[in-house]
Order: structure tokens, then sequence, then C-alpha cells
């Protein structure tokens, strides 16, 4: 009798051990287990290369995403626009970042680059905090920058030899400024020029008499923002005069991808877009879109 009940007994139990195998894994025509799938995302990458203005709004963001998506790597780096274009056009990164438009040039040999507006910036004009003068008009920033001007002086500053202090070719913002302030007129010979808008500023903050151009986001107390005058009205780079469209020196910074964002890489976008994403942008120095 006692045989009979333990019979009972194990049979239920052989049973379920055959369900729990169905259920944990099942035999492929090799005879080899195959797992089953899991839900935890594989681990993904991209690199994001391209413009110094934008690259602070790219670090923090690319930090805040990979630390809520562990399964996220995103590699920054700067390089300038023109780097960033030629990067993503030609398949060597995922995402560009640019402080500009795309040139003509571009659009013909990249055909396939999509545009995505990040956020909005003003370039400033920056000088020595020595330096007493604290505006100045579009018309002379362009005289100092072509060499008609050369001293302080002439600006109502002290008899100071003028520094003047710019972006190497590959910038962005020098493409901007360039057009827009410059009118593609050619650059006085004995320009610095810098690889990066931290460049600048820490020349400019560094040296007696230095004039240079950043981003927005890149005023600090080592610099004096000149405030530009437009017929008589003093416009101070900001948040506020940059939404507002008075600020006559102001940009849209974007990120480019070859064909439709996917993937991580416009789930990174769709991040920095996001009402999260524009808090970083201001928080940087810059203005949301």
């Amino acid at each position: 009798m006692q045989s009979r009940k333990l019979r009972f007994l194990i049979a239920p139990v052989l049973a379920l051990l055959v369900l729990a195998t169905l259920f944990t894994g099942c035999v492929n025509n090799s005879g080899e287990t195959t797992p089953a799938p899991t839900t935890a995302p594989a681990a993904q990458s991209i690199s994001v290369t391209g413009s110094t203005t934008v690259l602070p709004i790219a670090e923090k963001a690319a930090e805040s995403y990979m630390d809520a998506n562990s399964y996220a790597d995103i590699q920054v780096s700067g390089g300038g626009s023109g780097a960033g274009v030629q990067s993503v056009g030609e398949g060597t990164a995922d995402i560009g970042m640019a402080s500009r438009d795309l040139k003509d040039s571009e659009k013909e040999k990249y055909p396939d680059l999509v545009q995505y507006v990040v956020a909005r910036d003003g370039i400033s004009v920056i000088v020595n905090p020595a330096i007493p003068v604290t505006s100045i008009t579009l018309e002379q920033i362009k005289a100092i920058y072509t060499g008609e001007i050369t001293n302080w002086k002439e600006l109502g500053g002290p008899d100071m030899e003028i520094v003047v202090i710019g972006r190497d070719s590959s910038s962005g913002t020098r493409e901007f400024f360039s057009e827009r302030v410059m009118e593609n007129t050619d650059y006085v010979r004995t320009q610095l020029e810098k690889n990066s808008n931290g460049a600048v500023q820490q020349t400019v903050a560094q040296t007696p008499g230095a004039i240079g151009y950043v981003g927005l986001g890149y005023i600090d107390s080592s610099v004096k923002a000149l405030k530009i005058d437009v017929d008589g009205t003093l416009i101070e780079p900001s948040i506020a005069t940059v939404t507002s469209g008075d600020y006559p020196i102001s940009r849209m910074l974007n990120m480019f991808t070859k064909g439709e964002a996917s993937g991580l890489s416009k789930d990174y976008i769709d991040y920095i877009l996001s009402p999260e994403g524009q808090k970083i942008v201001e928080e940087e120095g810059f203005v949301s879109v």
C-alpha cells in the first residue's frame, strides 16, 4: 500500500519537471538547447562629433542618458562643425554636430544628411576684463577683424594694441561670424586662430588687450561680454535677447544624421529635444527650442 502511494506522489512531480524543462528552453533540430528569450536590451554604441559650441550640450545629455540607460554607450568629441559634417557624411560618426547650417558644397556632397535643431545660441563678443569698453557696433567689430581698427583708444579705451583672437577654418562659429559680421571679407593676418570656444575664452581672459567671440554658453567671470550697439540701443548677449530675436548675432545649433535617425541615435536626439534635454540646454547657457 505504501509503495502504491509513493508512486502516485512521484508521478505528478515528474510531470512538473518535464513542463519546467519545456518552459525554460527548447531543443532545436541539432539537439542543442536554445535559451528562452530575454527582455533586457542589447548593448548599443554611437559616436557623436563636431562643433565645440554644441559639445557641452551633447556631453551632458549623453551622461544623463547613459545614467538612465545602462545599455547605451555614447562617445562625444569635438573637432569643429566642418569635421562633424564630414564625419557623419562619410559614415565615420553616427551624429555630426554643427553650429551652422550646411554649406551648399556639403549639401551636394552629402545629400542624405538630415538636420535636427537642438538649441539656439548667440555669438558673444568678449574682451579681457581690464578693457573698459562696454559696447561695440557690428561695423566696429568688422573693422577690428579686418585690421582697420588696431588700438583700443579708437573705441574710447586705453592706448593699447588690440589682440585679435578668432577661430580656425573648420569652425562653424567662424563660418557664421564670417557671414553675419564680416560679410565674407578677409581677416587681419595677425589674428590668432584657436580650435575651440574654450581656447578663445581662455586666451582672451589671459591676454591684455584681447578680443574674441564665443558661443553664449562660454561667458563667465573670466571675460567681459560686450553689448552690441544697434542704432543706439545696447543689446547684451543673453538667453532673453536671443529668444526675443533682438540680439543681432544669433543662430541655430544642429545635429545631423545620415538619413533619418534610428536606433540609439534617434533615442538620444529625442532625449535632447525632450523637456529634460532642453533643461540641459538652458543649464549650459543656451536657448531651448
